[in-house]
């Protein structure tokens, strides 16, 4: 009975895609007849160059990174990570936000981590500027703005800068806002499809294990690459857009004031749910257009906080909690790019640029 139910359904659903077809068809056959749309030829070659080329230079940092990523996940266990982290608070977070020049993983797979960190008893403040930071200072991260911004080394430099204090403070602030309990009471481990369940210490002395061990790394890897790379190309949909059809001057007006190019680029960088290991290839676009500033607080907002980010926050921490996280996120990242607007320039004059 069951499966006649799931049938009918899949029957119902194929039927109404079939003629959601049909009709999309049969207007458009009378929209063409009715008028015809001029399109910029030499416009839209330019969209495709600016599209094509960021797809080209990011994607294979996304696929570098997903590999990356699968083996520190079947290989390096929480506990390992939990043995490296002191016990002093301050020295705690600096080793915490350090992390992550050898903990390639990037924002996309670094919340359930934080948590099972947290479950297994390291301190909230701490593991929160572990899971902020790890996005935004591990190899591949820094190599990628490295190659995107080649003859701007104080991007690189300011990136790291600017992302290593701010996961720091957010970390301090969070343990003095919100010291009690912050995961929720209803959450679920989930299960992986290599049916680990979360604990990757295979052995591998026989071809059957293995066997399971390249399903594991093909898994992860192909699953986190789809994840990451499919929001990436929509990222750099929307900046082509953006880059080609809006006139230079709005962009310019917007992008020139020292506080209204923070704002729009943070909204950007939330909007977008770009993967950090390929920002930096869409915040180059707007180098020359925002302010320096705004830029940096692109690069060390967006790894911290988007849209799949804070469902995902939502879903693991309590509603207080992700208020008060999400606010010192907010905060703290604009005055560190409001900062920059004033430090870079200020830098490059002493030392005379790099």
């Amino acid at each position: 009975m069951e499966k006649n139910a799931k049938f009918y359904t899949n029957d119902k659903k194929l039927a109404i895609i079939i003629m959601s077809m049909v009709l999309l068809l049969f207007l458009m056959n009378i929209l063409r007849n009715i008028f015809i749309i001029k399109i910029d030829t030499n416009t839209l070659n330019n969209f495709c160059t600016v599209f094509i080329s960021m797809i080209l230079e990011g994607l294979p940092f996304i696929i570098i990174g997903s590999l990356i990523s699968s083996f520190i996940q079947i290989f390096i266990s929480e506990e390992t990570v939990l043995k490296i982290i002191p016990k002093n608070k301050i020295i705690g977070l600096f080793c915490a936000a350090s992390i992550g020049l050898v903990f390639p993983v990037c924002d996309c797979a670094i919340i359930p981590v934080t948590r099972r960190l947290i479950k297994k008893g390291v301190p909230t403040g701490i593991a929160i500027t572990f899971m902020l930071s790890v996005p935004i200072i591990n190899p591949i991260v820094l190599f990628s703005t490295y190659y995107a911004f080649t003859g701007k080394l104080y991007i690189l430099i300011s990136r790291f800068i600017f992302g290593f204090i701010s996961a720091i403070l957010i970390g301090y602030f969070i343990d003095l806002m919100h010291p009690g309990n912050v995961l929720r009471y209803d959450i679920q481990v989930n299960k992986c499809i290599c049916n680990c369940n979360g604990h990757h210490s295979h052995s591998h002395n026989n071809t059957i294990h293995k066997l399971h061990f390249f399903c594991d790394i093909i898994y992860h890897t192909s699953s986190e690459t789809y994840n990451t790379g499919k929001l990436f190309i929509i990222g750099a949909l929307i900046s082509a857009f953006v880059q080609t059809y809006i006139p230079k001057k709005y962009i310019l007006s917007i992008g020139q004031g020292k506080m209204y190019s923070i704002l729009i680029m943070l909204v950007l960088a939330y909007i977008l749910c770009i993967c950090s290991q390929t920002d930096a290839f869409i915040a180059r676009t707007f180098l020359g257009q925002f302010t320096v500033g705004s830029v940096v607080g692109f690069l060390i907002f967006g790894p911290m906080l988007d849209i799949k980010n804070t469902l995902m926050l939502m879903g693991t921490f309590n509603k207080k909690f992700v208020i008060k996280l999400v606010f010192l996120i907010v905060s703290i990242c604009f005055i560190m790019a409001a900062s920059a607007n004033y430090i870079i320039p200020l830098s490059l004059k002493i030392i005379g640029g790099i």
